[in-house]
């Protein structure tokens, strides 16, 4: 029954990769994307991309569209002095861009950029849990831990719904917030002073 399932669900991804009309759905999604400057839509192209195993040049381009976008956005709201709002689909899609940034980061090695990317989100999230995590991800890196050790030792992967919007961010760990950053108020009080001097910089910068 699986076996036939499964066989089922590759014709019919065969069958989409010849379907005129969903083709042209992606290419209409594609010009959105564009003429709107829309990340939430390139993460929905992506997503069809993958699905249809297209080519890593195409993805590619995507991804590169998705980054630049997100971080244009993300001076654009530290110039502005604004917050993310979270319920906002495209300033969910812009924070996710940019918290996946900051994973690849950490993932190679480049702790100072991934430091810096998690406190900028700590500092511009304003959901409580998500804002916690993040800065338990970068206590993290600044007490020491690498990104295998950060995996798994501190994330809770296990307990990530697909279903939950926020999934695509890591904010289950094996200690309760609280503990953890308890555990991390050296690292914590480090941080919050970085972003203390950083938004006096950037008030000195604005009043010059």
């Amino acid at each position: 029954m699986n076996q036939e399932r499964g066989q089922e669900e590759e014709i019919d991804l065969e069958a989409l990769k010849r379907d005129p009309q969903f083709q042209e759905n992606l290419k209409r999604l594609e010009e959105e994307m564009k003429a709107e400057r829309s990340i939430a839509k390139g993460y929905q192209l992506l997503d069809a991309r993958l699905l249809m195993e297209e080519g890593q040049e195409s993805i590619d381009e995507i991804f590169t569209f998705i980054v630049n976008e997100a971080f244009d956005r993300l001076a654009q709201t530290l110039s502005e002095e604004r917050k993310f709002d979270m319920s906002d689909p495209e300033q969910w899609a812009t924070a996710r861009a940019i918290y996946e940034h900051g994973i690849q980061r950490y993932s190679e090695g480049d702790t100072k950029g991934a430091k810096e990317i998690f406190l900028i989100l700590y500092y511009l999230i304003t959901e409580e849990e998500l804002r916690d995590a993040m800065m338990i991800h970068a206590a993290s890196v600044m007490a020491g831990h690498d990104f295998d050790s950060f995996i798994e030792n501190l994330a809770d992967v296990k307990a990530i719904n697909p279903n939950d919007a926020t999934a695509f961010f890591i904010t289950n760990f094996v200690q309760p917030h609280d503990i953890l950053l308890q555990m991390f108020a050296k690292e914590v009080k480090e941080g919050e002073e970085l972003l203390r001097k950083m938004e006096e910089n950037s008030k000195s910068s604005s009043e010059e």
